[in-house]
């Protein structure tokens, strides 16, 4: 079986974890710290904090900006879930906006017609590793006086405009889950330019400390240990070579799949660079496609099978009678091929060949 993703771990993963191990120093220390700077330096911003998941660095984006009950937050309704329920976690009302069919990203016009006087921020997913489109989302977000949050959990080392996700909005978000373009297993990292920004952020990860034992608000225990950022700093230091593995796999499914009248291929837009979380094709009979290359020994996934107000717990909280058209669509016809950077040019052909052969033999 040709698997959907695999992540890219060698020895100098395990060397590093080693000395870690060694050295005794196991949670958040010196490692965390190198791991920060160097995040920070790659992505081209500040500040940046390791923390221990994605989620948790969404959740500590929000309350960074003293978001709660009353303010109200637009996100994409097509996007995985925690980019709308660490939303919920702080008390505030997530608003869905629809996508761009094209990028899957939430698209402009739909977020600016859900703003009122209870909105105060827009999460920007930079789905699949497709950046959003910036620009048209930082004149809304000056218009109206809001905070941009960029949950760039796909898209590690992607670029609008050649300025590299996470560094563009208020606050960056990463997630370093296993199946991401880096990993750390589970893990995160939360960016800014914003030294008040930064502050809140370490409080709020951090128990709420300003100097050991001297706590002057709530905070959590959402820091990333040492382990994991040992494995991160390998990690940093390769993304941008297999990155442009993932974009040239991309690339060879490109050249073979566009003759496909039934197969939309992902679309790029000239002035970002696509990292390709995700290979991610719109396809008719898409769950057909689906079972028939399972059969042929190909594994894919559908990223993401609802948008997120018809999740049950949406529909429980009122959402179920939304019809975002282009969100339907994506959740209807989205399937996700094998892109990693482990494929050989083999497996590469064979699965285009396998997906042609559907199409063809119907």
């Amino acid at each position: 079986m040709i698997p959907i993703s695999v992540p890219y771990i060698t020895n100098e993963e395990i060397e590093e974890i080693k000395k870690v191990l060694k050295s005794n120093y196991i949670a958040y220390g010196p490692k965390a710290k190198e791991f920060e700077n160097m995040f920070a330096e790659y992505i081209g911003v500040k500040y940046a904090a390791a923390v221990s998941n994605g989620t948790v660095g969404l959740m500590i984006a929000l309350k960074a900006l003293k978001l709660g009950p009353g303010d109200e937050v637009i996100t994409p309704a097509f996007s995985f879930i925690a980019s709308a329920n660490t939303i919920l976690f702080t008390g505030a009302k997530p608003v869905f906006a629809d996508i761009n069919p094209e990028t899957f990203t939430i698209d402009p016009e739909s977020a600016l017609n859900k703003i009122n006087n209870r909105t105060k921020a827009i999460i920007l997913v930079h789905l699949y590793g497709h950046p959003c489109d910036m620009k048209p989302f930082l004149e809304i977000a000056s218009d109206h006086k809001l905070y941009i949050i960029e949950d760039a959990s796909q898209a590690h080392g992607a670029t609008y405009e050649d300025k590299k996700v996470g560094s563009i909005g208020d606050i960056g978000v990463f997630s370093l889950y296993a199946t991401k373009n880096m990993t750390t297993g589970e893990g995160g990292v939360v960016t800014t330019n914003n030294p008040e920004l930064n502050r809140r952020i370490r409080l709020i990860m951090n128990h709420g400390q300003e100097g050991k034992y001297n706590h002057v608000e709530l905070g959590y225990n959402f820091r990333m240990p040492d382990i994991l950022a040992a494995m991160g700093i390998v990690q940093l230091r390769r993304l941008d070579t297999l990155n442009d593995i993932r974009r040239r796999n991309a690339n060879t499914y490109n050249n073979l799949l566009n003759k496909l009248e039934e197969v939309k291929t992902p679309y790029e837009a000239d002035n970002v660079k696509h990292v390709y979380h995700q290979y991610v094709i719109k396809a008719e009979d898409r769950d057909g496609l689906k079972k028939y290359l399972y059969e042929e020994g190909i594994q894919t996934d559908i990223h993401y099978p609802k948008p997120i107000y018809k999740q049950k717990l949406y529909i429980k909280l009122g959402y179920g009678n939304l019809n975002l058209v282009n969100s339907e669509e994506a959740a209807r016809k989205v399937l996700s091929i094998p892109v990693h950077p482990l494929l050989t040019k083999r497996d590469l052909y064979n699965i285009a060949n396998k997906i042609i052969q559907y199409y063809e033999g119907r």
